[in-house]
C-alpha cells in the first residue's frame, strides 16, 4: 500500500517535471485544465506559441505563464473520489504552483482542511479528512515546501460546501481546501 503511494507521488512529480518548459514555464499541450471542480466544463486557453507570429520567450508568452499561474493560485481545492484520499494527477500542476510560491515564500503559511461528503460515521469522516490532508500535505512536502509552513485539520462531513444527498453534493464535499494560514 504505502509502495503504490510512494509510486504515485513519483509519477506526479514527474508529471510536473515533464510539463515545464524552458526556464520553469508550463508549456501549453493543448490539453484542458483538469484542475476545475467536477461539474465545471473547464477549457484550453491557448497561447498562441507556434503560431509564427511571437516566439518561446516573448513578452505575451511569459504574460500567459504569469496568467496561468496566477488561475491556478486562485484554485484552492483538491477532489477525491468516494472513500480515497489519493491525490489524482489532475491536481499535479495546481499543486506544483502553490508549493512554488510557498517556497518562494518561506513565511507565508497553509492550513490544509481535509472534508467529507456525509456517507459513513462521523468518526470515519474525520480520519478520511486528515488522510486527505496529510495526502496533500506529502505532495507539497515533495516538491520542496517546508512542514512548517503546514497545517492540517479535518472537519470530516461538518462543514459540507454543498448541500444534498446525492453524488453531485457528496463529489463537491470530498475535497480538501488550501486556506492561507497567518
Amino acid at each position: 500500500m504505502k509502495l503504490s503511494k510512494l509510486l504515485m507521488i513519483i509519477l506526479l512529480l514527474g508529471l510536473v517535471a515533464a510539463c515545464k518548459g524552458p526556464g520553469g514555464t508550463v508549456v501549453d499541450d493543448g490539453m484542458q485544465d483538469s484542475s476545475v471542480a467536477p461539474g465545471d466544463s473547464g477549457g484550453a486557453v491557448s497561447s498562441g506559441v507556434g503560431s509564427g507570429t511571437m516566439g518561446e520567450g516573448s513578452e505575451f508568452t511569459e504574460d500567459m505563464g504569469q496568467h496561468a499561474d496566477a488561475d491556478m493560485m486562485d484554485n484552492r481545492v483538491v477532489y477525491f473520489e468516494f472513500d480515497k484520499s489519493e491525490v489524482t494527477g489532475a491536481y499535479a500542476d495546481m499543486l506544483a504552483v502553490h508549493a512554488g510560491h510557498l517556497m518562494s515564500n518561506p513565511a507565508m503559511r497553509v492550513r490544509l482542511e481535509g472534508h467529507t461528503d456525509e456517507q459513513g460515521s462521523r468518526e470515519y469522516n474525520i480520519g478520511l479528512g486528515e488522510r486527505r490532508a496529510q495526502a496533500v500535505k506529502r505532495v507539497l512536502m515533495l516538491q520542496g515546501v517546508g512542514a512548517d509552513q503546514i497545517s492540517t485539520v479535518s472537519y470530516g462531513e461538518e462543514r459540507p460546501a454543498a448541500l444534498g444527498s446525492d453524488e453531485e453534493a457528496w463529489s463537491l464535499n470530498r475535497r480538501v481546501e488550501l486556506v492561507p494560514d497567518m
